[in-house]
């Protein structure tokens, strides 16, 4: 049966830019295929399933094309299919990081000469 290192193939899919920076999240435990974690050098083969935590995001995708070359992001796409759980969870979460931002307001930049006096005022008065 064909198989490729899941470093590459994760490489090739564009889950990361560089295979240095998919062996290194094979490695820390962020990539576990068939639930399973692994290392770098893991075969992967068709069907595997393949969860992928990366920056609080988590995929769970299905190998349906085995690949060693980084191609387009359209030829990308179609090396796997991401599971309807998976959609859904990561639609779920950046609707509450959404609405968390837009609960927590930034300043739009630091303050002015006449803001940081009213601050300076107003931590003298606690």
């Amino acid at each position: 049966m064909v198989s490729t290192r899941i470093d590459k193939w994760l490489w090739a899919a564009r889950f990361y830019k560089t295979r240095s920076q998919a062996g290194d999240a094979v490695n820390g435990g962020h990539v576990r295929v068939n639930d399973v974690r692994c290392k770098s050098s893991r075969a992967v083969q068709l069907e595997d399933k393949i969860r992928i935590n990366k920056n609080s995001t988590q995929f769970i995708v299905l190998v349906k094309q085995l690949s060693v070359k980084r191609g387009s992001a359209p030829q990308a796409q179609q090396m796997y299919e991401e599971t309807e759980q998976s959609l859904q969870h990561r639609e779920l979460t950046q609707a509450q990081r959404k609405l968390n931002a837009m609960a927590n307001p930034r300043p739009q930049g630091r303050p002015d000469k006449r803001q940081r006096r009213q601050l300076k005022k107003w931590r003298e008065i606690e």
